[in-house]
């Protein structure tokens, strides 16, 4: 990976800025900006000159850990990094944590859109199950919570030198619990309605919203994006896990470049 550096973010960049909106790749948790590498490839053969940015989010690859994890702040170093690029209203696309960053990146600051890679942003369920795991997570042995969520998602799917990617990325502790601890502490219905809230300021922007799966979404979670982003654009990779950017990185690129 370069040495390249924004706002104190490590970060890979290709293409210039010819004026069109620049994009933004976020990773997930316990990723870094390796795991775009595929979509890159992908984004340079379609539009060599779009610019692009992938990020390694603070605490991952490159970038330095942070005292606080929240999201608000984190997306505030993103800010950071995309002011240092020169980047003006990208597109912001996260994937899996990123996907939920991306969207409250989106809310804060100036963006033309938003791509979620498989983030269902309705965790309710996810974060009651994080609570009832949380002695173990704080315990030596919180790796047996990553490897099983890591086999439910199927990485099997995924060519083997990207699948090597995904089953090696195990999040330091304090990764877990701090990038976590929206989960961990704050009542699922508050956690929706913040979601929503940055639903609405996105729409209000007037700014796209890109929802990619690798299955079909849960019907209550469609009903609920559909109702508070009516303009939303639903694509399904089918049989791609929760890495439909790993599995069919071209798929993803036409989106961006769409």
């Amino acid at each position: 990976m370069s040495d390249t550096y924004y706002g104190g973010l490590a970060a890979d960049s290709q293409g210039i800025n010819d004026g069109r909106p620049a994009v933004v790749l976020l990773h997930g948790l316990g990723a870094d900006r390796r795991q775009w590498g595929p979509v890159l490839r992908e984004l340079a053969l379609l539009d060599p000159e779009r610019r692009v940015v992938a990020l390694d989010l603070p605490g991952h690859g490159g970038s330095p850990r942070r005292d606080s994890y929240a999201l608000d702040e984190v997306a505030a170093v993103v800010h950071g990094a995309v002011t240092e690029a020169g980047l003006t209203a990208p597109i912001v696309v996260g994937h899996s944590l990123g996907g939920v960053l991306a969207t409250v990146y989106g809310a804060t600051y100036p963006v033309r859109g938003v791509v979620n890679v498989d983030q269902p942003l309705l965790v309710g369920g996810f974060a009651e199950m994080l609570r009832r795991a949380e002695p173990v997570l704080r315990s030596p042995d919180r790796g047996q919570i990553w490897d099983l969520l890591i086999a439910g998602m199927r990485p099997e799917a995924l060519p083997d030198d990207v699948r090597q990617l995904v089953q090696t990325a195990t999040p330091a502790q304090e990764l877990l619990l701090g990038y976590w601890n929206e989960l961990l502490t704050v009542p699922a219905e508050e956690l929706t309605e913040g979601r929503t809230r940055d639903l609405s300021a996105i729409r209000a922007k007037a700014a796209t919203y890109d929802y990619v799966a690798g299955d079909e979404p849960a019907t209550v979670f469609l009903t609920w994006l559909t109702s508070v982003m009516p303009e939303v654009s639903i694509t399904v990779v089918p049989g791609s896990g929760h890495f439909p950017h790993l599995a069919a990185p071209a798929d993803l690129a036409k989106i961006l470049t769409g």
